[in-house]
């Protein structure tokens, strides 16, 4: 089990760099369109960027409280052996639940604290701050 913990590990590791190499090296691209501020998070399947990634492990979110700007995708990668979810206090986004090795990602397009919990294991809270 310790050894697909890695494996996940090391392939969450190899697309952030891919895509922060990428970034880096691409034609510069028109900024993404103005999301009204009353706009709610949105679902993505988009990978994760460097400082916007949660691990699900050990029954808890680490970290616990992320702070990203707004318009960040976060991505929580399970790597328990055990089934979670990723579900907003305020019922505005859920995972349903994840497996081993499973990912989650919400882009956040305006500004504010975001509460979350897994729906699964009432003591496992974290928080996401929208700057």
């Amino acid at each position: 089990m310790h050894h697909a913990r890695l494996a996940t590990l090391a392939f969450i590791v190899i697309l952030a760099t891919a895509a922060c190499s990428a970034a880096s090296t691409a034609a510069p691209t028109a900024p993404p369109s103005v999301v009204p501020s009353a706009a709610a998070p949105s679902a993505s399947a988009l990978p994760a960027a460097a400082g916007s990634a949660v691990t699900v492990a050990n029954f808890s979110f680490q970290p616990a409280t992320i702070t990203v700007p707004v318009g960040t995708t976060v991505t929580w990668t399970n790597t328990d052996s055990a089934g979670h979810t990723v579900a907003a206090d305020d019922g505005s986004f859920t995972s349903g639940t994840l497996g081993t090795g499973a990912m989650f990602s919400q882009t956040f397009s305006t500004a504010g604290t975001f509460a979350y919990h897994c729906s699964i294991h009432a003591s496992m809270t974290g928080t996401v701050v929208v700057q």
